[in-house]
């Protein structure tokens, strides 16, 4: 199958405005996933998709591909999307998030392998590796599966519900990076948005609730994102 990898990338971040041009030891975050995705053995092409100069100028800058989306897309499903249907011809798509520096071109990998079952349409990541403090961030969102290893619903708060020191459950935290076979990306971009999703600010819930599965596969592989720049320091000491 052929695997079109997409970063979203774009400039005016709520908790953290400009982040994918801070500096991270010398290299901008967005060249710093971009390279990193890069090495993944199964993606055939890699394009960065944003709607701010700043950000093409700096893909440019250091040679990577890049290419202008509407400014009213809402979510980076959306900017996949409108780049998938300028770059037909593929059959998977790997939404790799541009707040990812340290991304792992094998969790891509381990995606990619996922989708290429018939019956996978949607994929995602998790790790069983989360503290007792991230299980309570509402930045690190966490996720529960069925006996199939789909997902039953994501949140910000822990689920299930862990009151301080009943943490015997094998809690998973998700990893955002997503997979798709381009006809469902396509699809689930025509849905419309629902109360759910808003509530807890995820639109994966949005699929879940219309029915569609979501496969997550398990890694031990650990990276960091940048949500706030309370993360830096986590993400520095480990470039």
């Amino acid at each position: 199958m052929k695997v079109l990898g997409i970063i979203p990338s774009r400039y005016a971040s709520t908790r953290f405005p400009g982040k994918p041009l801070i500096d991270l030891k010398g290299k901008s975050m967005i060249q710093r996933v971009y390279e990193g995705a890069l090495k993944s053995k199964l993606i055939d092409t890699l394009i960065v998709a944003t709607d701010d100069q700043r950000i093409f100028d700096e893909v440019v800058r250091f040679g990577g591909k890049v290419e202008m989306t509407d400014l009213s897309h809402a979510t980076g499903t959306d900017r996949c999307a409108e780049v998938c249907e300028r770059n037909p011809g593929f059959d998977i798509v790997i939404n790799i998030q541009g707040d990812e520096p340290l991304v792992d071109a094998r969790q891509l990998d381990q995606l990619i392998q996922a989708l290429q079952k018939e019956t996978v349409r949607i994929a995602s990541l998790a790790t069983p590796k989360i503290s007792k403090e991230e299980l309570h961030n509402p930045n690190r969102i966490k996720v529960v599966l069925n006996e199939i290893g789909n997902a039953l619903y994501f949140s910000r708060n822990s689920v299930p519900y862990a009151p301080e020191g009943n943490l015997n459950y094998p809690f998973l935290r998700h990893i955002g990076l997503y997979g798709f076979k381009v006809n469902t990306l396509l699809e689930i971009t025509k849905l419309n948005p629902t109360l759910l999703e808003k509530a807890e600010s995820l639109e994966q819930l949005r699929w879940l609730y219309y029915g569609y599965n979501i496969k997550i596969v398990t890694t031990e592989i650990e990276t960091p994102n940048i949500d706030s720049p309370e993360d830096l320091e986590l993400v520095m000491n480990r470039i």
